[in-house]
Order: C-alpha cells, then structure tokens, then sequence
C-alpha cells in the first residue's frame, strides 16, 4: 500500500533523511526504530504529507504524496509524538471537532464517535474534560482522533511513550487488534514493546535504514553470534586482551572492572564452542573463574550495535 522511494529531508546543510526506500503492506504492523536523531519522526512526517521531502517520494496505492497530498492524507490517520490535546475541551467535543474537520457531521459522526470510543476504550471518560483525564486516557483520546475517518493507515509517533506497564499493555492490545483491520507504522524507544506488538521492524540510523524484517530475522542475520558472560578474579586487563591472541575464534566486546572483580563479555559464532579453551586459558593464569554463562544476542544487542556503530543488519 506505501511505497517509500529515495525519501529525503535536509534541514539547511544537515542531512535528517537520506535517500531511504522500503514498501509497507496492508494489515501490516510495523515498528520503526532508530536513535533520538536518526531520522523517524522526519520520516514519519514526510509519510503524511506534513513535511515536503528534499527528494524521493512517497506513494500510496500508486498516488505520490507530492501531487495528491490531500487525497493520501485522508487515507492516514497521524498520531505525532506530542499528542496535539485541547486541555479544556471535553472528550467528545475534540472527537467532534476532529470529525467537523473531516467532514463528518450529524449522523455520520455520532456513528463514527461511536466506533472509536468503543475501539478506544473511552467510555468512562468521553463526558470527562481532557485535562482531568489520565495519560493513558490521553493517548487513547489522541489515537480516537487519529481514527475518527476510519482510515487504512495509521502512522503513530511513541504512543506508548509516557506510559505505565498496564497503559501500555492496553495500547498494545489496541494496536495489536487494529492491525488486522489496517496497516499500522508504529515508532518506539522501548525495544520490549516493539517486539510484542509488531510483525515487523524497519531500523533508521543517522537518516539510513539499516535493518528491515522480524526480530527473529535480525536476530538470526547478525551472524549468529554468542555471548559469553565471565566474572573474574584475580585478573589484569592486558591478560585479558592478550585472551584473544589465543583463542582466535573469540572477540572482546566489553570489559568492566569492579570493587572485587572484573565482568568480561565475549562473543563467538554459533559455529564454535570455545568455552574449554576460556577455562583453560583462566587456569593457567591462575585467574578465579567466579562465574561462566551464555546468551544469545538479543533484539536490544543488534539495536546497540545498529545504532552505535552505523552497520548493517548482517554485521
């Protein structure tokens, strides 16, 4: 349904976006990613035709959001990150002025206000004045107002930012059961949510896409690489170093020296064990092995390393 081709935004000399192309589905959730300045929001902004690109365009179902902004705009329902509430407006009279905007009136809107107050869960507080309402409530109110049109797309900027652990279950679970109806793009900081709640995850880092597939195809893709987890005593940081020499099949990702001891992680590829030779290695130089485990990269490592170091999903 959104064909992204050669997206790109300069803001004088600064390159926010560069050249960036993916393709979104319908009924297709979709989590976007990326760094406080890599480039979503601009992006996200772009999308709905609030932002006019640098180059590239945007198309949906073939129109290009240039020539047939309007057209396109009425099709995306927008959440931005800092969700646009009139504070002392009551619940239903936002929705309205919404609707009002839209074009929906009379009928056409108490059935609309209908449906999105029971999408939404917002009927205890559809009587309420926004500012008495709680941030969970207000998230709910801005995406009912993102909704009021019933449209094919919605696009939302951190809608669970600001959120306890039960608001954003609740959004999830909205989100979860819109996206078989719609095709949803969804950004977000908190990496646990995005692999709960969407199919599919696009990473953006300094105005670059630089992974796009499941979280179990970023994980799998990044070479399949272990950690190791050692806590040691006894131990020099050039003898640490000096561990690599020896045991080829291994790099030193991070090592933090403690009041008692030092916590070394390193990282192999699944094809190798080296284990026994790390244990070897401590007991000829008469290290206290205080503790040895393992773990798998997770969806939070490949980000890290994504986004820190600007590779690729495959590095």
């Amino acid at each position: 349904m959104i064909r992204i081709e050669n997206l790109s935004k300069n803001y004088g000399h600064i390159q926010a976006v560069k050249s960036i192309s993916f393709s979104l589905s319908d009924k297709e959730i979709v989590g976007f990613l990326g760094a406080n300045g890599a480039g979503k929001s601009t992006t996200l902004k772009m999308m709905t035709g609030y932002l006019s690109p640098t180059a590239g365009n945007v198309f949906v179902d073939g129109k290009n959001i240039i020539e047939h902004s309007l057209e396109i705009q009425k099709q995306i329902g927008y959440l931005p990150e800092l969700n646009p509430l009139y504070a002392e407006m009551k619940v239903y009279e936002y929705l309205k002025f919404h609707a009002e905007i839209r074009g929906i009136i009379d009928h056409d809107y108490k059935k609309a206000l209908e449906r999105v107050v029971v999408e939404c869960a917002l009927q205890g507080v559809v009587h309420r004045t926004i500012g008495n309402c709680s941030k969970g409530y207000k998230q709910r109110i801005g995406l009912a107002a993102a909704m009021i049109h019933d449209p094919k797309i919605l696009i939302l900027d951190e809608p669970v930012s600001g959120l306890d652990p039960n608001q954003i279950v609740d959004i999830r679970q909205l989100i979860k059961k819109l996206g078989k109806e719609k095709l949803v793009l969804m950004s977000s900081h908190i990496l646990q949510e995005i692999q709960a709640t969407v199919d599919r995850i696009i990473i953006i880092n300094n105005g670059e896409i630089v992974a796009d597939g499941t979280s179990d195809d970023l994980i799998s893709g990044s070479k399949g690489m272990t950690q190791i987890h050692l806590e040691i005593q006894n131990a020099d940081e050039n003898s640490i170093q000096d561990m690599k020499a020896v045991i080829p099949s291994i790099s030193i990702e991070s090592i933090h020296k403690m009041s008692n001891s030092i916590q070394v992680t390193l990282e192999h590829t699944s094809t190798s064990d080296p284990r026994k030779d790390v244990f070897d290695y401590a007991v000829n130089h008469e290290w206290t092995l205080v503790e040895m485990s393992t773990s798998k990269r997770n969806l939070e490592d490949i980000f890290r390393h994504l986004t820190q170091d600007g590779g690729s999903a495959d590095a």
